[in-house]
């Protein structure tokens, strides 16, 4: 008889980390921070960049895509390498890579270096990511204070992505474009102190476990090529396919692999679990339509409005407030309504400001009329629906494998966005000349792509008190 996968059922509670929840949370949410700021924080600093290393058009795009791929590719192996090697010894080897890697692409003196450094980079963030999300899901017990906890990782995270651009423009108009990568050098050293301090050795199960080489080398090639696909679909067209069906055919490989290995990257009995499943399908989702918020409007007030790069940063600051608010209101409302009933209410406030911010987008716009109203609607929508709906992702999984559910929740995430802004930018470019038109018709599909992903929520387990 087949059993379900359900691991606190089993009458005995998972133990919990002996971490002090407020190094914890901290050092969580700094890592959170720094990764997803260095997703963004590069772009406004490209210009300066092609100028000082003599880049090409084709160099200068590597220097997002190196991070790019290799923050994907790298997702899930380092998450289950936190649950088998320790989270504190993991998120220092992360932290210490993405560190180094920082500092070697501000000190870079030419353009090959500093694709090499942004590659390690990437690669450093990928086994950051996810042992801050399990960090906090094993420190924290199911319940409010774990709710509270993943809403301040949403927030600081969400945070970091917004104020890249504001960030980036500040550093590269004020000091240099270098500036963009030694800024994480001192903040790593002083997350490193205070995680080699506080944070508790957690599960190292040392010679009684490997690590599943045949599956990370899949599911790395996998997604790195899936990834590299969807980023070339809108300028190389057909020929994307090729990358595409590669990774898809590792992916499917992975699967295959992973059923049968003893000491398998992720557990596919994992996805048994219906909030594991159904999250992370609503969060592939919801988060390919959640990248118009920064992307398009990026652009809008930069291409049409022709706001510096500095005054693009500060517009997004009411943005950044709204999440931040819709973050902490969270976990309060969580307590007394149904997280399901939230997180849908979240989704369908996010998909009418995207649907609010396709009509109101005029070339003769101004920051009240144009961009704060819908923008407000927006940002606080995804501050409401994101901490129920990591918590629902996470929810269920054993304490030994909740590395592996964070680096299938951030894999989600990162894949929804590199799907999402080549499904958005084919609907602008496919609208015609006019950048307004094609901004507009971005933000109309991204309300549509909401409003379905929105539609997955009932289908997430009630919530147990």
């Amino acid at each position: 008889m087949t059993t379900t996968y359900e691991p606190e059922a089993a009458g005995k509670a998972p133990a919990r980390s002996s971490t002090p929840g407020w190094a914890a949370l901290l050092a969580a949410s700094i890592g959170q921070f720094l990764v997803v700021l260095d997703i963004s924080v590069v772009n406004v600093a490209l210009p300066e960049m092609r100028t000082s290393l003599g880049f090409g058009a084709t160099g200068l795009q590597w220097v997002v895509n190196a991070y790019s791929l290799t923050f994907a590719g790298f997702l899930l192996l380092g998450g289950r390498a936190a649950d088998l090697f320790g989270r504190k010894r993991v998120f220092l080897v992360g932290l210490g890579l993405f560190t180094v890697a920082s500092l070697a692409g501000g000190f870079a003196q030419g353009g090959s270096m500093l694709i090499g450094a942004r590659a390690v980079q990437g690669l450093g963030a990928a086994i950051l990511a996810p042992v801050t999300l399990s960090l906090v899901t094993a420190t924290f017990p199911a319940g409010p204070a774990r709710t509270k906890a993943i809403a301040m990782w949403t927030a600081v995270g969400t945070a970091g992505g917004a104020t890249g651009g504001l960030v980036g423009g500040l550093l590269t108009d004020y000091l240099s474009w270098r500036w963009v990568f030694l800024i994480n050098v001192p903040v790593g050293l002083v997350v490193a102190v205070i995680a080699a301090r506080w944070l508790r050795h957690g599960r190292d199960t040392g010679g009684r476990a490997r690590l599943d080489l045949p599956g990370a080398v899949l599911v790395t090639g996998g997604v790195g090529l899936l990834a590299f696909g969807i980023g070339r679909i809108e300028t190389h067209g057909w020929t994307s396919l090729v990358p595409l069906t590669g990774g898809l055919a590792l992916l499917a490989a992975f699967v295959a692999v992973e059923a049968r290995s003893s000491h398998p990257l992720v557990r596919l009995r994992l996805f048994q679990l219906r909030s594991v499943a159904v999250g992370n399908l609503a969060t592939l989702v919801i988060t390919m339509g959640g990248f118009a918020l920064w992307y398009f409007l990026s652009l809008y007030m930069q291409n049409v409005l022709e706001y510096s790069a500095v005054r693009t940063g500060l517009s997004f600051l009411p943005h950044t407030a709204g999440i931040i608010i819709g973050s902490r209101l969270a976990p309060l409302l969580m307590e007394r309504m149904d997280a399901r009933f939230l997180a849908g209410a979240g989704g369908l406030l996010a998909a009418a400001g995207f649907a609010w911010q396709s009509v109101v987008l005029d070339a003769d716009g101004t920051f009240l009329g144009s961009v704060f109203g819908p923008g407000a609607a927006m940002a606080l929508g995804f501050g409401l629906l994101m901490t129920p709906l990591v918590e629902a992702s996470t929810r269920g999984a054993p304490d030994d494998e909740a590395g592996a559910v964070a680096g299938v929740v951030n894999t989600s995430r990162t894949i929804g966005g590199a799907i999402g802004l080549t499904v958005l930018g084919a609907a602008a470019a496919a609208s015609g000349p006019e950048l307004v038109d094609g901004y507009a018709t971005a933000f109309l599909v991204a309300a549509l792509i909401t409003a379905a992903g929105t539609a997955l929520v009932p289908f997430l387990p009630r919530r147990r008190a």
